[in-house]
């Protein structure tokens, strides 16, 4: 067997997931456009560089160690160790997920919008570092309630964001999500 026919075979997607991805594209194409329509999901459009950035895993990375650095205290040791292997393993398995099922990002409706540094889109490392994040603060570290709200409005506007920048699809997204509980759960 040839190189073309050794590259066909192993890309050869399942009927039944071929049909689950082609209505992952549907109904994404479909929210964006109507969210686009909506003022509030509009103005999330127009930040979704901010949110990017407000959980991108570098960001975490460097802001943490320097969290780690300035608040060297005994009380503190538990929540920055297990946010700081939390991040990194999570880095590494979103890495490692989409290097191997290699879903390609959606084409952005504006050919204009910047292509990112990667170009597999499954899962969301956002919607997964942002479901991390939150589950460790609210659970494993509780913070107080009265942040909760707030830090349930930043995942959710992170995650729709990821959307309506045309980055991700939905079943990216979920997979994201899912991703960052299950992480979660393992730190």
């Amino acid at each position: 067997m040839d190189v073309i026919g050794k590259a066909e075979k192993k890309r050869e997607v399942p009927p039944m997931l071929r049909k689950v991805l082609h209505y992952d594209v549907q109904i994404t194409k479909k929210f964006v456009e109507l969210a686009l329509k909506i003022t509030a999901l509009r103005s999330i459009r127009n930040n979704s560089k901010l949110f990017e950035v407000s959980c991108h895993g570098i960001v975490w990375l460097a802001g943490w160690l320097t969290f780690i650095w300035l608040f060297n205290s005994k009380e503190l040791y538990q929540l920055q160790v297990n946010m700081l292997i939390a991040l990194i393993l999570d880095i590494v398995v979103i890495a490692v997920v989409k290097a191997a099922v290699r879903r390609r990002r959606p084409v952005p409706m504006n050919k204009l919008l910047e292509v990112g540094p990667d170009k597999f889109s499954f899962p969301s490392g956002h919607a997964s570092r942002v479901t991390m994040i939150a589950f460790i603060l609210t659970y494993a570290d509780p913070i107080s309630i009265f942040f909760y709200p707030p830090l349930f409005a930043w995942v959710t506007t992170v995650c729709i964001s990821r959307v309506l920048a045309e980055r991700h699809y939905i079943l990216d997204v979920f997979g994201g999500i899912v991703s960052g509980i299950c992480l979660k759960a393992t730190s």
